[in-house]
């Protein structure tokens, strides 16, 4: 049994019409009828809210659509797993470097069309992605905040809700024209990227969002360094004798010390710090 056949079981065992369905998930009809015939794949459960509200009104045990649904996704990959990935809609991509702060756009776009879809532009199409969804997540249940993104798209309520449960379940292969026009493109108003460090920032529109700019940074690190302090930094860290007026230049230099076989305890954070304070142990400064 998949999603589509146990709704259609319980409508009729309920007498109830997909109208009824719709209202309860605040979804379109249409979006209702193409889940029942098939034409549209179940959303993914971490990505939407419909599956508890159709639950409920199916008189269903809670999580069991999101069960059926899970499954039904991950049958799908399995069969699809070889089959080449699509390419960015044209489009997409226009609406990309559109949006690409304008110091950047002539270098981003040379990347990409050097290497179409390759890494540069599915880096950057992700974290517009991550982003974006975020936000709609946020806001799926603000009445006000819908209302608002509809009227910007002349939609309905229910119409503008659909859009955004099917972009919340969309992914950088299926980046749809809808998605482009109704959300992507009035949430983003631009972003920068630093193609030395990859750095990424993103700016959203402050009529929809809160403004604030979003950074994602990529840091390079050794293969044999740990995340997180040491365990002996640690100990120091928390012993008030030993770390006593410790300035933030002293820990951050503390947290750059890598050790590759034996582990540090915090008397050697404590000596290696009368180090760094010692007078005697730097050049003086030619008058």
């Amino acid at each position: 049994m998949d999603v589509s056949s146990v709704i259609k079981t319980r409508l009729e065992e309920l007498g109830l019409e997909q109208k009824a369905l719709a209202a309860a998930a605040e979804v379109t009809e249409s979006y209702v009828s193409q889940l029942l015939t098939r034409k549209k794949m179940p959303p993914a459960p971490d990505r939407t809210d419909i599956y508890e509200k159709l639950d409920k009104i199916l008189n269903l045990p809670s999580g069991e659509l999101a069960k059926l649904a899970l499954a039904q996704r991950l049958d799908a990959l399995k069969r699809n797993y070889e089959e080449p990935q699509s390419a960015l809609l044209q489009n997409t991509r226009k609406l990309i470097l559109r949006k690409c702060v304008a110091a950047r756009q002539k270098d981003v776009r040379s990347i990409f069309e050097k290497h179409p879809f390759g890494e540069l532009e599915r880096l950057v199409t992700q974290k517009l992605l991550d982003v974006v969804s975020k936000v709609a997540r946020s806001e799926l249940d603000n009445q006000a905040w819908l209302k608002k993104v509809a009227q910007l798209g002349d939609k309905s309520h229910e119409q503008m809700r659909v859009i955004i449960l099917e972009f919340l379940d969309t992914d950088i292969f299926n980046i749809s024209q809808e998605d482009c026009d109704s959300f992507l493109d009035p949430l983003i108003a631009r972003w920068d990227i630093d193609l030395v460090t990859f750095e990424m920032e993103f700016t959203l529109n402050e009529r929809l969002a809160d403004g604030e700019s979003k950074r994602f940074a990529f840091v390079e690190k050794d293969s044999d360094s740990q995340y997180g302090d040491e365990a002996g930094l640690t100990d120091f860290l928390q012993d008030a004798v030993l770390c006593d007026d410790l300035y933030e230049e002293e820990l951050d230099f503390l947290r750059k010390l890598r050790f590759k076989r034996r582990r540090p305890n915090r008397l050697f954070y404590y000596r290696a710090l009368q180090i760094l304070r010692d007078p005697l142990h730097f050049l003086t400064a030619e008058k």
